[in-house]
């Protein structure tokens, strides 16, 4: 099967059904949509950084006890004893560095920011390329799952299923250049494939969703 161009691999990838379906009825905020779990909440900056090299079931239990704990938030997770967060944190892989990073990154945002909804608003993506163990995926993993942003991410799944059909994109910034570039020239077919004006934030984030679907279908197989 030949791919022309990235609105070519939405097109195929949509017709899998691989998403729940949406139309012009769907609400902004509700993050079923966005395939994320709990998307558009500091939920995300967390998954963010514990999925790395890490199994994203391990990171659903490591999620589920900071919720029990009630410590799912910038400031109680900034204040809390390094030792208590790495206990919670023990079945995700490199959880002792990643305690560390995570608290520097509360630390930082409510040095820099003041409060979460102000990081909301106004961090950019240099801000969180300089915190450490945040590189570019888990950049714009943040930016897009967290924050709503027109950014799309790029993967080892994406690159995988690009070089199946033939593109031999290196880099990350390839990769995503490639992605968005095509739904962006074609956004009235992107519209007319949906039925409504989807906005670009959620497109992307449905359409990485989709990539990452489709990839773990073909695994199984």
């Amino acid at each position: 099967m030949e791919i022309s161009d990235s609105f070519a691999l939405l097109e195929f990838l949509k017709h899998k059904n691989l998403l729940p379906s949406i139309d012009s009825t769907y609400k902004s905020d509700d993050s079923r949509y966005w395939w994320w779990p709990n998307a558009l909440s500091f939920e995300v900056v967390v998954g963010a950084i514990l999925v790395q090299n890490t199994r994203w079931e391990q990171v659903e239990i490591a999620l589920k006890k900071l919720k029990e704990h009630n410590v799912l938030d910038v400031e109680s997770l900034a204040k809390l004893p390094l030792e208590v967060l790495q206990e919670m944190l023990k079945n995700v892989g490199f959880f002792r560095q990643k305690a560390l990073r995570l608290q520097a990154l509360c630390a930082n945002l409510l040095k820099d920011f003041g409060d979460y909804a102000s990081f909301c608003r106004n961090v950019d993506r240099e801000w969180l390329l300089a915190q450490k163990g945040i590189g570019s995926e888990s950049c714009d993993a943040i930016l897009n799952y967290a924050l709503g942003r027109e950014v799309m991410v790029a993967d080892a799944y994406t690159y995988r299923l690009l070089k199946s059909f033939g593109y031999a994109l290196e880099s990350y910034e390839a990769m995503q250049e490639w992605l968005m570039q095509g739904v962006v020239e074609n956004y009235a077919k992107v519209c007319a494939l949906y039925g409504f004006a989807i906005p670009l934030n959620l497109l992307y984030a449905r359409f990485h969703g989709k990539i990452v679907e489709y990839s773990k279908d073909l695994r199984k197989k």
